[in-house]
C-alpha cells in the first residue's frame, strides 16, 4: 500500500473502470481490462483471464476498440488480476536513436 499511496498526486481514480485492451506489441495476443486510476506516469488495470505466459515486458493499452488511442506500456508491477502499468514515453531506453537509424535509411 506504501508504493500507491506515494503515487496518489496527479493520479485519476474511476468509479467503475474504463474499458481498455492491452495488446502485445506484435499483435501475438489481447486481453480485455478496465483501466482502474491513470496519472502521466502510468495506469493500475484490471484483467480479464491470465497474464501468466505473456510477454508484458512492453505492450500497447488500447484506450479505444479502434486501436486509435493507445499508450506504449510496461509492466511494474503485478497484484492478483491487477498490475500496474508505466508508460513508455517517445526518447526513452534508445528508441530515439533507433528512430533516426531507420529515418536515415
Amino acid at each position: 500500500m506504501a508504493s500507491g499511496e506515494r503515487r496518489n498526486e496527479g493520479r485519476v481514480a474511476f468509479e467503475r473502470g474504463i474499458p481498455a485492451f492491452m495488446m502485445a506489441i506484435d499483435g501475438t495476443w489481447r486481453r480485455n481490462c478496465m483501466m482502474e486510476d491513470v496519472s502521466e506516469a502510468g495506469a493500475k488495470l484490471t484483467v480479464e483471464g491470465s497474464v501468466e505466459g505473456l510477454h508484458l515486458k512492453e505492450f500497447f493499452l488500447l484506450l479505444s476498440s479502434t486501436g486509435l488511442a493507445y499508450r506504449r506500456c510496461e509492466l511494474s508491477w503485478v497484484n492478483g488480476d491487477q498490475i500496474g502499468v508505466s508508460f513508455i514515453k517517445q526518447g526513452n531506453k534508445g528508441k530515439k536513436s533507433a528512430r533516426q537509424t531507420t529515418a536515415e535509411v
